[in-house]
């Protein structure tokens, strides 16, 4: 029998497929039938399938849709609120305060609308979250057609939404069942941070992700101090004391990880967990530096994250993955550490491993699901095009987000949501900013 024609028929004139590593095909056609990816030929013999739709991309580059490995996508309400400050002094007496006092579920419905508008105008078509109110995060994921991981925040203290780790994890269990066979969405176990939860908890956790087979998302070596006061407290590193706890392996996501030695290296390649890596954040808090390189030559997986806006102070993980490049040039003392490909692959195809995702996205692969973004390099600062990675990565910048599709859902075109709307997003986010700032 035929095959049915295909739903859409991309023609560019740059494909990165990301997997085989490396590799641009220069004028090729991709293929998107039932969401799914089912093709990738020569523009010639593309041109040859009947397709519902044909979409000519001269001068555009199409890539798998970036994945952004970690933020708090609701924080974005409280961009710009308490900058250049030290990261206890930005928690504990700036972003803690104002997360008890205003945080609740119309916070996080609105500050989650907001992070999803953003990241989707800038290329990405999923992204991992770990914020208060998760059920709610999860309706606007829903909703907007956006891919994503929902981490279950957990804290040996009350947060808004659960009076105590118990109640939390009661309530991510039942966010779990409901969610199971959801396309888009996977629900995580959170726990915020080795200093603020207990072993036993850690433990329960531990069981419950293996019987769910589900992620573990946690900070985790962000500073040198975590590392001293656990040092102190346990006798042991953070990431040692997880390793004795049964926590890494590869659905272990270690978020930050700027202060690496050698037995927290062999940790991780023993356990084949992954690191997120948030270096503007990382940057702007004086945290330190994640050996990338380093992680990257012993083979762990590495991937990317903005972090919350509150502390970055943008989800822009585009300009993310650029620092990420550079930094690691200087970090490994060599300016041949990280380069664009790999660092593009960071952003997508290691993104969907951290997340448990890769045999569903991260690659233009046949059979995967249709997350796809363009990028437009017609522009003056991207002239001339030698390799159209590295012009991305070092000429361009998310402005150059043309369209985005997941599981083959046009959710940005030419620019403009297709799902949102954007200047009602503003408008609540301008009316939450003149509340918070008293206005």
């Amino acid at each position: 029998m035929p095959h049915a024609p295909l739903d859409l028929l991309l023609l560019p004139t740059w494909l990165v497929p990301v997997e085989p590593a490396g590799v641009v095909l220069h004028e090729h056609g991709l293929g998107i039938r039932g969401g799914r990816i089912a093709l990738i030929a020569p523009r010639a013999e593309a041109l040859q399938h009947a397709a519902l739709q044909v979409l000519e991309l001269p001068g555009r580059l199409l890539t798998p849709g970036l994945i952004n490995a970690h933020g708090h996508a609701a924080m974005t309400l409280f961009r710009g609120l308490a900058d250049d400050l030290p990261l206890n002094i930005w928690l504990e007496q700036h972003i803690w305060p104002a997360e008890a006092k205003w945080v609740n579920e119309q916070f996080v419905q609105d500050g989650t609308e907001l992070a999803i508008a953003e990241q989707l105008k800038g290329g990405i078509s999923c992204f991992s979250d770990m914020y208060f109110f998760p059920e709610m995060a999860c309706e606007l994921v829903h909703k907007s057609g956006i891919r994503a991981q929902i981490s279950i925040p957990v804290l040996d203290f009350p947060i808004p939404g659960a009076r105590d780790a118990s109640e939390a994890l009661r309530k991510g269990l039942g966010l779990f069942d409901d969610l199971r066979h959801h396309p888009r969405l996977s629900v995580a176990f959170g726990p915020h941070a080795p200093y603020t939860v207990s072993d036993d908890k850690l433990e329960n956790i531990r069981v419950l992700a293996e019987e769910l087979d589900a992620g573990i998302h946690m900070h985790v070596h962000e500073t040198a101090f975590e590392v001293q006061q656990s040092l102190e407290q346990h006798g042991e590193r953070p990431l040692a004391r997880l390793a004795r706890l049964g926590l890494l392996g590869p659905r272990f996501q270690a978020v930050h990880m700027t202060q690496i030695d050698d037995e927290d290296l062999a940790l991780l390649v023993t356990s084949n967990s992954s690191v997120i890596h948030c270096p503007e954040s990382n940057l702007k808090l004086a945290s330190g530096f994640c050996p990338v390189d380093r992680l990257w030559q012993a083979g762990v997986n590495v991937a990317i994250g903005t972090d919350g806006a509150a502390s970055n102070n943008d989800l822009d993980l585009l300009g993310e993955t650029r620092t990420a490049a550079l930094l690691a040039k200087a970090v490994a003392g060599s300016a041949m550490a990280l380069n664009a490909h790999s660092a593009l692959r960071m952003a997508t195809l290691n993104g969907a491993r951290a997340l448990g995702l890769d045999q569903q996205i991260g690659s233009l692969e046949l059979g995967k699901a249709a997350d796809l973004t363009v990028f437009d390099l017609n522009g003056l600062a991207q002239q001339p095009v030698y390799d159209p990675v590295s012009q991305l990565l070092y000429a361009g910048g998310r402005a150059c987000t043309e369209h985005v599709w997941v599981g083959g859902k046009q959710l940005l075109d030419g620019g403009q949501l297709t799902r949102l709307d954007e200047q009602r997003i503003i408008a609540n986010a301008r009316a939450w900013g003149a509340k918070i700032a008293g206005k």
